[in-house]
């Protein structure tokens, strides 16, 4: 099953958003024929104020139903180019509640999963900006996973990186992909994006496929940036492809024999008593 990871840079104007996830997705379904495609976290929208993001902001739909401009985007794509497609994230609404939750559809633009970012991103980086994400979200709670063909694929958002219990659990669960759609900043990235994707990917014995923004944004009044270097890690963590720098995907053709090897070689999950 072969998956390219879409690499973006979101800004403030949703409407130009979904236009380059389109076309993004259509140059990887052109080029290199995916069986899946994986967005960025906030893809539909990123930057601006709180009143904006939430501005921004979709209702799930019920079975049946019809639903905001970004998931009919990500519907569409899937029955479109019959891919699978893990929608990133984008802001969702809940009643007075707002999340940052990811949407997968099966090739036929049937909805697979739906997953609330756990983790909050509530920091300062080492340039001195600080980011608080609780003031825009609420958390979700619930592990998710989704069977995508022969795949179990794993749900996590960005920081949701930085907790290892959370990528244990979903391998307990089944997970043989997990996926990480991610802004991850400019500061912290370059010191620990790539660590961290090889880390998981090492310890929970899975292949990780982890969709980037790259590029500038603003935050209200402030100019920031995101890493990029989306990537697909193997079980062993070795990086099997890797965005260049600016818009783009990263490629990659995941076995599952190989994976089934790795775990057989070490097999951490027969060791592990706590």
């Amino acid at each position: 099953m072969k998956f390219s990871a879409l690499q973006m840079n979101t800004r403030s104007e949703k409407t130009a958003n979904l236009e380059q996830a389109r076309s993004i997705a259509a140059q990887a379904m052109a080029d290199d024929a995916p069986d899946m495609l994986v967005l960025p976290e906030v893809f539909a929208f990123m930057g601006g104020s709180i009143t904006e993001k939430r501005a921004a902001a979709e209702e799930l739909p019920a079975p049946g139903e019809v639903g905001g401009p970004a998931y009919e985007m990500l519907r569409g794509i899937a029955s479109d180019h019959g891919v699978f497609v893990h929608g990133g994230s984008f802001v969702e609404r809940a009643g007075d509640e707002y999340f940052n939750t990811t949407i997968a559809f099966d090739r036929g633009g049937a909805e697979l999963a739906r997953y609330r970012k756990i983790h909050l991103f509530d920091v300062s980086t080492p340039d001195g900006r600080e980011y608080r994400e609780s003031a825009a979200f609420g958390a979700g709670r619930e592990i998710v996973t989704y069977a995508a063909g022969d795949i179990t694929v794993g749900c996590s958002i960005c920081y949701d990186l930085r907790f290892a219990e959370l990528y244990c659990a979903l391998a307990e669960r089944g997970a043989n992909v997990i996926m990480v759609p991610a802004a991850f900043t400019l500061q912290t990235g370059k010191d620990h994006w790539e660590v961290l994707l090889r880390a998981r990917a090492i310890e929970t014995q899975t292949f990780v496929v982890a969709a980037a923004q790259t590029g500038i944004y603003r935050e209200e009044n402030d100019e920031r940036a995101s890493w990029g270097h989306s990537m697909i890690v193997d079980p062993w963590g070795h990086v099997l492809a890797q965005a260049r720098e600016g818009i783009g995907y990263a490629t990659a053709r995941i076995e599952l024999s190989y994976l089934e090897m790795v775990r057989q070689r070490i097999p951490v999950a027969d060791h592990r008593v706590l």
